[in-house]
């Protein structure tokens, strides 16, 4: 039988060894995924299903992440990458993401793929605070800081893309008249909103807009109309299939005026090729990195940093693959965030930082764009360069463009 003393000795000693772990607990609970030796960030992404190629963008990240903890990891910890495959299925994106952060207890989300996924998880990570950072996607929607502060695109929106569409070609002729074929989605629409940001009360002058559904066969019918609208100039806000599509129509109407297209369908393998090269010649599209395929970079530094770190850490990805330059440069980004934390990797500090990004170089980044970001900017990417297709390759041409503030 325990006597009464030592009852309180007890008592005492079990008081005195909470009050030493309730702290303990309490940061814990402050800093999920976080422990003395590991910092863990979540993932999901399409491993399978209609887009897997883009999958390839996340296994970079995790092979980085590899180089990172073989040299160390950040701030003594080493960082676990869990990927989680989503087959591009929403639903499952959201079983998947309340796995990561309900089970594994991840400290962050980090460029999950998709509008369609990221739509299903949007209102859900910022109801957390959990921070939702350098999605996978082009719509504009994804910089509204408002209604989503915990969350943070990547690349130019379709809607900055339209912005410097329009600056060029009113520099090139001041009253022109401009056509917009676009797909009637959020990503299609954003490029109408860029021409109402870049033209304002002038936009039902300058503009006629005329949209398609991604299941439509064809799109001959919209584009006969544009042209038969008069039109100086015409911006294809289009996806997939529809790019060769519009370049083919294009030149079967003997249309010639400056034909945009945008960056997402600006592939050579996808795009050019099943078009025609001889088609596709003079067509305008727009690029903010670098094409590391092309001998012009061949003795960037920066680009051969990259190869050099495929062929040890990720040998069974094509280093020419543009998903993987792009997984690469957001990575790095990434890798600025966390090291500005200077280890404390709580949620509200992780997202503070990634507000936090003053004119950022990336090494696949074109020369003159940079990152840059804020609690009220969460378009990370305002700057791209044009470019035109010569029959044999894309060629880029004039200044650095800007979107337009706002």
């Amino acid at each position: 039988m325990v006597s009464r003393e030592r009852r309180s000795i007890l008592a005492g000693a079990s008081a005195a060894a909470a009050t030493c772990i309730a702290p303990a607990l309490a940061r814990a609970a402050d800093m999920p995924g976080v422990t003395a030796t590991e910092l863990r960030i979540g993932t999901t992404t399409s491993l399978s299903g209609p887009v897997s190629a883009l999958g390839t963008i996340n296994k970079t990240q995790s092979a980085y992440f590899d180089m990172v903890n073989a040299m160390g990891g950040i701030a003594g910890r080493k960082v676990k990458y869990i990927m989680y495959d989503d087959g591009f299925s929403p639903p499952k994106t959201l079983e998947r993401t309340r796995q990561l952060i309900e089970r594994d207890e991840v400290a962050f989300l980090l460029s999950q793929l998709g509008t369609g996924p990221n739509s299903a998880i949007v209102k859900y990570v910022n109801k957390l605070g959990v921070p939702h950072l350098f999605l996978s996607v082009n719509g504009d929607k994804w910089g509204d800081y408002k209604s989503y502060p915990w969350t943070l695109p990547f690349a130019p929106s379709a809607r900055v893309e339209a912005q410097i569409f329009i600056k060029h070609a009113l520099a090139n002729k001041p009253d022109a008249k401009i056509a917009i074929l676009y797909q009637n989605d959020d990503l299609g629409r954003d490029f109408v909103a860029g021409a109402k940001d870049a033209l304002g009360a002038r936009y039902d002058k300058v503009i006629k807009a005329l949209s398609y559904e991604v299941t439509d066969p064809t799109i001959d019918s919209q584009l006969i109309q544009l042209k038969a609208s008069g039109a100086d100039a015409l911006i294809s806000g289009v996806t997939g299939k529809f790019g060769a599509m519009s370049i083919r129509k294009v030149y079967d109407l003997g249309w010639k005026v400056p034909h945009y297209i945008t960056s997402g369908v600006s592939s050579v393998a996808s795009t050019i090729k099943p078009a025609g090269m001889d088609r596709s010649v003079g067509v305008i599209s727009s690029v903010y990195a670098k094409d590391v395929s092309d001998a012009t970079w061949v003795n960037d530094p920066g680009v051969k940093a990259y190869k050099e770190f495929m062929a040890k850490y990720y040998p069974a990805g094509n280093p020419n693959e543009f998903y993987n330059a792009y997984g690469y440069m957001v990575v790095k980004v990434m890798h600025q965030v966390l090291e500005q934390c200077k280890g404390d990797f709580s949620r509200k500090n992780i997202m503070a930082q990634a507000n936090n990004l003053n004119k950022v170089e990336s090494p696949i980044l074109l020369p003159g764009i940079t990152v840059s970001t804020s609690p009220t900017n969460h378009r990370p990417l305002r700057q791209m360069q044009l470019q035109r297709w010569n029959g044999k390759q894309w060629e880029r041409f004039g200044e650095i463009i800007a979107a337009t503030e706002g």
